[in-house]
């Protein structure tokens, strides 16, 4: 028992350990550098940066690897999709709490009327037979104009009571942009959220092609001769860090990997953009060259020297490049995906 708890011990040292190598192992291959050749055809994830358009999918491998940070997926409030909150509307007061007078007058008639009809009647009946005709044509006739009256009070109350019942004002307290329909005031476009508009369109120049031909030729030259000072002439300061540690890994294992007789094939742009004070350009990089890795610590010609690919033939390389530079500065690579 006491052996296999120090042998679980023992392998979550190891992952934790060596979790982060293997990780960035696959970010470049199974057993050399960075480029697509023999060896890094198996590489899975993109490294570098590409400014605000880092994790925007353009096609090809996303970057999982970069000092950039991811923006939140976490809808903001209000969102399309979202269904808004709105506070009930305020209700308007009825005609009679508007109108406690003419209630209480209404109110007193109604009550009288009543009365009348259940206690007048009864007592006009009981006189009759004491009263002149006359008399009692006269007390009909007050009945009538009495019910008249309390029937025109009627009439205009309700008259007033369904003049007073008007819709009440809209209430547009929480009315947002997801709730406001088309042609409205309130009608902003979403699509000027989507992105920020800080970046405009580049046109590549044919010195730039040249350019980016020249740093493709040139990264993989100081590459092969793990030429630090070189490569930070090339490279940003990110994927510097990328390739020195990926060389540190090269030669504690004892193997070194060279890219050589780089010929560009093809070369198309498929972005280019400029954002603050730094223009952008990824471009589709296919070139062939010898890609090959071999032995430090085993003489060349001897058995095992060879570790991957061929010294004397050429293979074929596909990468997706972006160039950065500091306006009016020299461009440098920013970023590789596959």
């Amino acid at each position: 028992m006491l052996k296999r708890s120090h042998l679980i011990a023992v392998c979550l040292i190891a992952s934790i350990i060596g979790g982060p190598t293997l990780s960035f192992a696959k970010a470049r291959g199974s057993a050399g550098g960075f480029s697509s050749g023999a060896h890094g055809g198996n590489s899975s994830m993109g490294i570098g940066s590409r400014g605000s358009r880092t994790h925007q999918d353009n096609g090809a491998k996303p970057i999982e690897q970069s000092t950039t940070p991811q923006p939140s997926t976490t809808p903001p409030p209000n969102a399309a999709g979202t269904p808004p909150v709105h506070p009930a509307p305020a209700t308007s007061p009825s005609w009679w709490q508007r109108n406690p007078l003419l209630a209480g007058i209404a109110g007193g008639l109604a009550g009288t009327w009543i009365g009348h009809m259940l206690f007048g009647a009864t007592e006009t009946s009981a006189k009759t037979t004491d009263v002149e005709p006359g008399a009692a044509s006269n007390s009909a006739s007050n009945s009538v104009g009495l019910i008249l009256l309390l029937m025109l009070i009627g009439a205009g109350g309700l008259y007033y009571f369904k003049k007073g019942r008007q819709s009440p004002a809209p209430v547009f307290t929480g009315l947002s942009r997801g709730s406001a329909g088309r042609g409205s005031l309130l009608d902003i476009s979403s699509n000027s959220t989507d992105r920020p508009t800080t970046d405009t369109a580049y046109t590549v120049t044919t010195e730039d092609k040249a350019a980016f031909q020249q740093l493709l030729t040139e990264i993989q030259s100081a590459w092969s001769a793990q030429d630090i000072a070189a490569l930070r002439r090339l490279l940003t300061p990110e994927m510097l860090s990328y390739f020195s540690t990926a060389l540190a890994e090269d030669n504690s294992r004892g193997v070194q990997n060279h890219v050589e007789g780089v010929e560009l094939l093809k070369g198309d742009v498929r972005e280019a953009w400029t954002e603050d004070n730094k223009d952008y350009a990824t471009v589709d990089l296919r070139w062939s060259a010898r890609d090959y890795t071999v032995s430090t610590t085993i003489p060349r010609g001897e058995s095992g020297y060879l570790i991957e690919g061929s010294e004397e033939t050429a293979t074929e390389s596909h990468e997706i490049w972006t160039f950065m530079r500091v306006r009016d500065g020299r461009w440098l690579l920013s970023a590789i995906q596959q």
